[in-house]
């Protein structure tokens, strides 16, 4: 229960922080209609609803375990080159919601550059994944991650990867997941 209050709390502080503007201020010489005005307050009166972490993720429906060889591989995403291998942990990557899968990468696995509608944290479990940043593949500018690393990245943001041995990474994300390839051609599910 504290940690919900906590949510609520600090949500509320971000809220009271930002600056919600006063109901009359308006721009100089700018006239708002008594309808707009009343839109806008309702707007802000939505924002100013704090949301709690359970109203965002409300988690599985049982507990979920899984031993490493308990992990079920799987051809991976049709967005990927056929080499790749996944393994959904929990949730539906094709679905609205949060959801978390692992890849697995052989060595030399690039994905090109590309980006995804939401929000990307990965983790890496094995291997070393090299990391870059641009429209163009340029491992000498990567960063490489090794086991234990972690990165978040902001929905839109373009990125490529190389696996450098077999690589596995996890990701949790909000689905639906997809890639968005920089060049089309570089995308296997239009060949």
């Amino acid at each position: 229960m504290k940690s919900r209050i906590g949510i609520i709390v600090l949500g509320a502080v971000a809220l009271a922080a930002s600056g919600c503007p006063d109901e009359e201020a308006t721009e100089p010489g700018a006239a708002q209609t008594e309808g707009a005005a009343e839109a806008e307050n309702e707007d802000h009166a939505a924002e100013a609803e704090p949301v709690s972490m359970l109203e965002l993720d409300e988690g599985p429906d049982e507990h979920i375990l899984y031993l490493p060889n308990e992990i079920e591989w799987t051809e991976g995403p049709p967005s990927l080159e056929d080499e790749a291998q996944m393994a959904v942990l929990e949730g539906d990557p094709s679905e609205d919601g949060v959801f978390t899968m692992r890849l697995r990468l052989p060595d030399g696995f690039v994905i090109n550059p590309h980006t995804h509608p939401n929000v990307e944290r990965l983790t890496v479990m094995d291997g070393t994944f090299h990391l870059g940043h641009g429209e163009e593949v340029d491992e000498e500018n990567a960063d490489p991650l090794p086991p234990g690393s972690y990165t978040s990245m902001p929905p839109g943001m373009v990125h490529f990867a190389i696996a450098e041995g077999e690589t596995i990474v996890q990701l949790k994300s909000v689905g639906p997941w997809d890639i968005d390839y920089v060049d089309p051609e570089d995308d296997p599910r239009d060949r």
